[in-house]
């Protein structure tokens, strides 16, 4: 059957590659390709996009961490657990699919890799979005020209006010979470306290530290990026792994237009902060990386270290190359925000192309 626009033809060209590739890694025989890109060919041309069948959408998602450029961790992706909510078109019942996914992703602290996949884009709209960068985030404030919180969800923060929402103000408020169907206003949900793990940040022998009152959440799963497989988009796909200590200890709570917690450290150890040969930044950055690494195994929540999490690289980067596949990556976020020089990484170069399937950024929805 012929098909009817360039669209069209671009989008069959896209989803034959990922129908090729899929199939080829799960050992589908030829026909079997054939016979589905006829499917796939007829449904454009009668209806202008294709559905993924339930197993090419979990291959897919896990294609598609495989090929994340940025990510470290991706050594274990056929681990990635796949939760099909392509029907799942209303906030009510988004949020409760993201309950399920925070309750099942944390496991009592041993962290299982997760996505869940909503409704496609069709005709250009998006029948389902979320605001939130991350499922579980920290507000932020500004108050008297200083950030309370996390400065980067200043925006979402005021909209969520604007919604009704009413916090503490504390630096650790786990904001609601804020889903919008499509050409609807924005509705907020707030998380129970009972599904949000979080770690108290202590040090084990520095004394002070833990008077500072540090904490941060167990799971980082990402929310507002897209997921794009075949030539279908994704627009909310929430996934996680688990984290390497840096990405809390040397960003998120080290980072100057973050929590900036370097001096406070620096200050509890009795460096000089006037002078850069007293090295007191890298001393304080090493420390508070102890107490992110010791406070999450205390409380037995899986978490990586930097070393550790390059070395798990050099596997995939090997198992890749066995497998006759590229090792595509971005090395300026592969190489650690910690002794990045220590690890083999750092001392390699990468093919940035971008291979899909793959996560993407992306706007944020439009506010109504």
């Amino acid at each position: 059957m012929a098909l009817s626009t360039k669209n069209d033809t671009a989008l069959l060209m896209e989803a034959t590659k990922f129908i090729h590739t899929c199939y080829n890694e799960l050992n589908l025989s030829k026909e079997e390709q054939i016979n589905r890109i006829e499917e796939i060919q007829e449904e454009i041309s009668n209806t202008g996009t294709y559905t993924h069948k339930g197993f090419e959408l979990t291959h897919g998602a896990k294609m598609a961490w495989r090929n994340s450029n940025r990510c470290i961790g991706r050594l274990l992706w056929h681990t990635l657990d796949v939760f099909d909510e392509r029907n799942t078109v209303t906030a009510e019942a988004a949020f409760e699919k993201f309950l399920n996914h925070i309750h099942y992703a944390t496991n009592e602290g041993k962290i299982r890799p997760a996505i869940t996949i909503f409704a496609p884009r069709k005709d250009g709209k998006d029948p389902i979005r979320i605001w939130n960068h991350q499922l579980i985030r920290y507000a932020g404030y500004e108050k008297e020209g200083k950030v309370i919180g996390d400065s980067t969800s200043i925006k979402l923060t005021k909209m969520c006010e604007q919604l009704g929402w009413r916090s503490d103000q504390t630096p650790y408020d786990v904001l609601p979470l804020v889903i919008q169907e499509n050409g609807k206003v924005p509705k907020l949900f707030e998380i129970p306290k009972s599904f949000v793990k979080e770690v108290d940040i202590t040090h084990p022998d520095l004394e002070g530290f833990n008077h500072l009152g540090v904490r941060w959440y167990a799971v980082p799963i990402i929310s507002n990026m897209r997921l794009e497989i075949g030539g279908i988009d994704y627009p909310m796909a929430p996934f996680n792994g688990w984290y390497m200590e840096t990405e809390i200890g040397a960003r998120n709570l080290a980072d100057q237009d973050r929590y900036n917690l370097l001096p406070e450290i620096a200050k509890l150890m009795g460096l000089d902060t006037k002078s850069n040969l007293s090295l007191w930044v890298d001393k304080a950055l090493v420390e508070l990386n102890i107490a992110v690494l010791h406070s999450y195994h205390q409380a037995g929540i899986t978490l990586v270290d930097h070393h550790t999490a390059a070395k798990q690289f050099k596997s995939f980067e090997k198992n890749e190359l066995e497998n006759g596949r590229a090792v595509t990556g971005d090395w300026t976020w592969l190489i650690p925000p910690l002794s990045p020089a220590t690890t083999h990484i750092f001392h390699q170069s990468y093919n940035h192309d971008i291979i899909s399937p793959n996560y993407f950024y992306q706007d944020d929805p439009e506010e109504n």
